[in-house]
């Protein structure tokens, strides 16, 4: 199949970390796919690096640059599928026409309710299928008034990965300042209110009137930065939290934890947490949106309410009790196995495609 792939977020999320995997994925199965992204995105870079091919857009207009670009890669290109990654891509897909020479199918990833105004409209019936990544979301699509049979759930996938070598696990907690008998909870996630960040910070004073060898590690940048490092201060804890700002090489933040904590107030299914279940970390997790197809209490994780106190409470177990990280780890890492693994997303990708093909040819 020729796929044309259409992601203009300027940052790198959860779902640029999806489209990354999928356009490579699709590539190393045969296929041919082109990217069309922002010019100087992570996007943009990191798939040129996979030898991938990446129609740059200039951030300046952007919307209108890359309706003029996808309506020429359409005409020239004439690919099989269009897929849409996020909003203004399809925006941009909508005034190009593109969805009148090749179906158009969108990843959506989060529950939120869809507009209903006439533009939102008629760029919702431009499109062939939605791409739901949990029962939750595509819920929510169907309450929006999407037709359940343009709904598809391809659930997210994550790299396995190997078991840490020799080494690595003493070199990543070097990097960030861990000492010898420290325990370090650490979070990956853009810095926004409804990823909770604020949560982990308010559970550490009583944590660490217990357990003072607790410190935490905040990987990731966004608009509330300032704010979790006021409340930081406020709360006398500098010495305690560790923001790492934007981490190119992810891998070295869950390589130095000892457990994972994931206190999102709202989440499509979380990426993050889904590299954390693979890398074979114990995690504390809020089953808030998708998160409760995700985390099974005592099974996969421990599940604990968006609450400061719950999560102090959960967070002083994890120390106390190793054989309970140990056997939470091992299962965190089978399920992710069994259920997230890029394979299992990429194969799920293919047969939705084919399908809106065949339903298209008929």
């Amino acid at each position: 199949m020729n796929i044309l792939y259409a992601d203009l977020e300027r940052e790198w999320r959860g779902g640029q970390a999806q489209a990354f995997l999928t356009v490579t994925g699709l590539r190393e199965r045969g296929h041919e796919v082109e990217l069309l992204a922002a010019s100087g995105s992570p996007l943009e870079e990191r798939c040129r690096e996979a030898g991938v091919t990446v129609h740059a857009v200039s951030r300046f207009g952007l919307r209108p640059r890359a309706a003029l670009r996808l309506k020429g890669l359409v005409a020239s290109r004439r690919p099989d599928i269009v897929h849409i990654n996020e909003a203004h891509a399809l925006s941009a897909a909508w005034m190009a026409g593109a969805h009148r020479r090749a179906p158009l199918v969108i990843s959506r990833r989060i529950g939120f309710p869809l507009k209903h105004n006439p533009v939102s409209r008629a760029r919702f019936a431009a499109l062939s299928r939605w791409i739901a990544t949990s029962d939750e979301i595509a819920r929510t699509l169907r309450d929006s008034g999407i037709p359940a049979e343009k709904i598809s759930i391809v659930a997210e996938g994550v790299v396995l990965p190997p078991a840490t070598p020799p080494g690595a696990r003493e070199r990543a907690r070097a990097r960030f300042g861990i000492r010898e008998g420290e325990f370090l909870f650490g979070n990956v996630a853009v810095f926004v209110p409804e990823k909770g960040q604020h949560h982990l910070i308010g559970a550490l004073p009583a944590l660490r009137a217990a357990h003072p060898e607790a410190r935490l590690l905040l990987a990731g940048d966004g608009e509330c930065r300032a704010e979790l490092e006021a409340r930081t201060r406020r709360l006398g804890l500098e010495d305690a939290v560790i923001f790492a700002g934007f981490v190119r090489d992810v891998a070295e933040v869950y390589a130095a934890l000892d457990v994972f904590v994931f206190p999102s107030e709202y989440e499509g299914l979380g990426t993050s947490l889904l590299v954390a279940l693979a890398s074979g970390l114990p995690v504390v997790s809020t089953r808030q949106g998708s998160l409760g197809e995700v985390i099974e209490h005592e099974r996969t994780g421990l599940a604990a309410r968006p609450d400061a106190g719950e999560f102090a409470a959960a967070m002083r177990r994890m120390i106390e009790d190793p054989a309970l990280r140990e056997r939470l780890g091992a299962e965190a890492r089978r399920e992710a196995e069994r259920r997230f693994s890029v394979a299992r997303m990429v194969e799920g990708t293919i047969a939705l495609y084919r399908d809106v093909l065949g339903k298209r040819a008929r």
